[in-house]
C-alpha cells in the first residue's frame, strides 16, 4: 500500500466513524431486548447501524425492523444503557477491511482487536458482513482431496478442499475436541475460526493449544456466551467476510465455526425482538432463511479464485438430531459427522458414529479398492452393533454365522485403530494404519 492509498483509507475510516452530515432522531421507547427510535424511519434500511449519544458515550445497534413511526434497534452491548429522549443518528452498515496483517490476530464481531497487540491494519477492500454467495454457475468445482489426520474422518467421511462439513453432537460428547484436531489440518494458506457463544476460559485454551501450530496464519473471531445476541449473530458473518477476503485473493481457506446452533439461537432472539412469530420450537421463519445463506457463502469460489473449506459444529439440543435447526443445516451441507453419546460413554474418542456419518464428496477421494473396503467395514460394524444385545445375553454360539464371527473378531480392532486424542500425531496414511491394526 503506497502513501496515497494509505491516506485514502484513513480518510474513508474517518468518514465512517464521524460522517460530516448526520441525520438525527430520538429514542422514544426502551425494552429489555431493544429500543425504538423515531425520526429516522425514512432514511434507514434494515441492517444499518444506529448510534445513540448519552452520558456513557456513543452506543451502537443494528436496525432490525422499520415502520412509519419508528425503527426497532437491537444494541450491540449486552446491557441496555439507553435512555428515553437521547439523540440517535444513522451510521450506516457495518463493513470490515481485512488485510494480510490480520493473520495471527484475535478480533470481535465488529472487527476490533481483542489480543492487546495494537490496532489492526486496514485493508483496501470493504467486506460487508451480509454478503451474497457466489453465483452457482460461476463457482469452481470441488476436486482436490484433503487429509485431516483424523483416521475416522479420513477413512469413513473423507473431505475435499471447498467442502462444507457439519459436526453434529450433543453437549459434552467431544465436539470441540474434534474441532481442535481438525484445526491442525495442513495444506491451507489461511485458517479462520469463529468461536460463537463459547465459554470465556476456552478461548485462550483453544488459541494456545490446538491452534498454536497454525496461529501465525489464523484469524480468530470471538464472541463469548456473555455477549449480546447481536454480537453472537454477527461473529460467523464476520468470520465469513474475512474468509471471503482471503478466498478472493486466491488463497485456500479453512473456516471453523463453533457453533452454528448458537448463531441460530442469537438470530432467533433478534427475530423475536423484531416482532416475528415463533413457528418451530421458538424459532422465527427468518432463522431458516438465513442459515442456508450463511452456509452457502463457504465452499469453492469463482473460477480462478481460492476456496473456503467449512467445518461447522452443530450443537444438537437434547440429543435430538431431528431438531429443526439441525435438520435444516444437515440438508444444506456437503456431509455430516455424527458424534454419539453412547460411544463417548464407552471411552472411544473421537466418538464418531461411522454408520450415521456421510460425506457427499467421498467419491472424489476413494479409489475403487478403498470404496469396497469401506463398504465391507461398515457392513461388519453394523452386524456387530445389531447383535450386541443378543451376544451379551449369551444367545449366540460361535460358529453359527461365519460373517458374524469375523465381525466379532475384527470390529474391536477397528475401534482401537480409530481412537485418537488431540495429543496423538496425525495419521498420514489412515488405511495403512487400519491394516496394521487388523494384522496385529
Amino acid at each position: 500500500m503506497n502513501g496515497l492509498e494509505r491516506l485514502a483509507a484513513a480518510v474513508e475510516a474517518g468518514l465512517e466513524e464521524s460522517p460530516p452530515l448526520r441525520v438525527g432522531g430520538v429514542v422514544r421507547e426502551v425494552a429489555p431486548t431493544h429500543f425504538d427510535v423515531s425520526g429516522l424511519s425514512h432514511v434507514l434500511r434494515l441492517g444499518e447501524r444506529v448510534g445513540v449519544e448519552g452520558d456513557a458515550g456513543v452506543r451502537l445497534g443494528e436496525v432490525v425492523r422499520i415502520d412509519g413511526a419508528c425503527a426497532v434497534v437491537k444494541p450491540y452491548d449486552s446491557q441496555m444503557q439507553v435512555g428515553l429522549g437521547e439523540r440517535a443518528f444513522r451510521v450506516g452498515p457495518l463493513v470490515l477491511h481485512p488485510s494480510e496483517q490480520w493473520k495471527g490476530r484475535v478480533v470481535n464481531a465488529l472487527g476490533q482487536p481483542l489480543d492487546g497487540e495494537g490496532p489492526l491494519a486496514r485493508g483496501l477492500k470493504a467486506m460487508p458482513l451480509d454478503r451474497d454467495p457466489p453465483a452457482a454457475m460461476a463457482r469452481a468445482r470441488v476436486e482436490k482431496p484433503l487429509r485431516t489426520g483424523v483416521r475416522a474422518v479420513d477413512i469413513f467421511t473423507p473431505l475435499c478442499q471447498g467442502q462444507r462439513m457439519g459436526i453434529f453432537a450433543g453437549s459434552g460428547v467431544g465436539k470441540s475436541t474434534l474441532l481442535s484436531m481438525l484445526a491442525g489440518c495442513t495444506g491451507f494458506d489461511t485458517v479462520v475460526v469463529a468461536l460463537v457463544g463459547e465459554r470465556g476460559r476456552e478461548v485462550r485454551e483453544f488459541l494456545e493449544g490446538p491452534l498454536a501450530p497454525n496461529r501465525a496464519r489464523a484469524v480468530v473471531v470471538v464472541s463469548t456466551s456473555d455477549e449480546s445476541p447481536m454480537m453472537r449473530r454477527m461473529a460467523p458473518q464476520a468470520a465469513l467476510a474475512v474468509a471471503e477476503h482471503f478466498r478472493d485473493a486466491g488463497e485456500s481457506v479453512l473456516l471453523i465455526v463453533d457453533s452454528v446452533t448458537r448463531y441460530a439461537h442469537a438470530a432467533r432472539d433478534v427475530a423475536l425482538a423484531a416482532g416475528e412469530p415463533a413457528v418451530a420450537r421458538g424459532y422465527a421463519p427468518s432463522v431458516f432463511s438465513t442459515l442456508p445463506k450463511l452456509l452457502e457463502r463457504a465452499g469453492p469460489g469463482e473460477e480462478g479464485k481460492g476456496s473456503i473449506t467449512g467445518i461447522f459444529s452443530v450443537l444438537v439440543d437434547g440429543d435430538d438430531h431431528n431438531d429443526p435447526v439441525a435438520d435444516a443445516i444437515r440438508g444444506t451441507l456437503d456431509g455430516h459427522i455424527v458424534l454419539d453419546r453412547a460411544i463417548a460413554d464407552q471411552g472411544r474418542f473421537p466418538a464418531i458414529n461411522v454408520l450415521r456419518s456421510v460425506s457427499r464428496l467421498s467419491g472424489l477421494v476413494w479409489n475403487e479398492g478403498e470404496r469396497e473396503l469401506v463398504r465391507r467395514l461398515k457392513a461388519m460394524i453394523a452386524r456387530f452393533e445389531d447383535t450386541r444385545d443378543l451376544r451379551l445375553m449369551g444367545g449366540y454360539q460361535a460358529g453359527s454365522d461365519l460373517d458374524l464371527d469375523q465381525a466379532i473378531a475384527a470390529v474391536p480392532r477397528i475401534y482401537d485403530a480409530l481412537r485418537q486424542n488431540p495429543g496423538s500425531p496425525p495419521s498420514r496414511d489412515p488405511f495403512a494404519d487400519l491394516a496394521a491394526a487388523l494384522r496385529a
